[in-house]
């Protein structure tokens, strides 16, 4: 079981920064590839970065790259998403997710945290 929690969400104004955290609970932490996902009100939960348990792997959607970093942090068990130039458009509620391979979408992902509140304002 792995428990995940996140953090660090809020009320920015557009051109904005904020960094996401998610604490994960479990010794495995390094064994999974760690996932952020985001849910705006009526829309599908969509990706917005993954990365490997090593830290070496990492993928992104194209509407963050270069806006976006996930990195982790192994022996703090924590997992990051900083998140610069922020748009009114990446308003959305946060997810962090756990699963053994890294995915891009999120039906592999097992783990999931409550979620946390990124809004943008313009």
């Amino acid at each position: 079981q792995v428990q995940l929690v996140e953090s660090g969400g809020g009320l920015v104004q557009a051109g904005g920064s904020l960094r996401l955290s998610c604490a994960a609970s479990g010794r495995t932490f390094s064994s999974y590839a760690m996932g952020w996902f985001r849910q705006a009100p009526g829309k599908e939960r969509a990706f917005v970065a993954t990365i490997s348990g090593s830290g070496d792997v990492t993928y992104y959607a194209d509407y963050v790259k270069g806006r976006f970093t996930i990195s982790r942090d192994n022996a703090k068990n924590t997992v990051y998403l900083q998140m610069n130039s922020l748009k009114p458009e990446d308003t959305a509620v946060y997810y962090c997710a756990a699963n053994l391979l890294i995915a891009t979408t999120p039906r592999p992902y097992d783990y999931w945290g409550q979620g946390t509140q990124v809004t943008v304002s313009s």
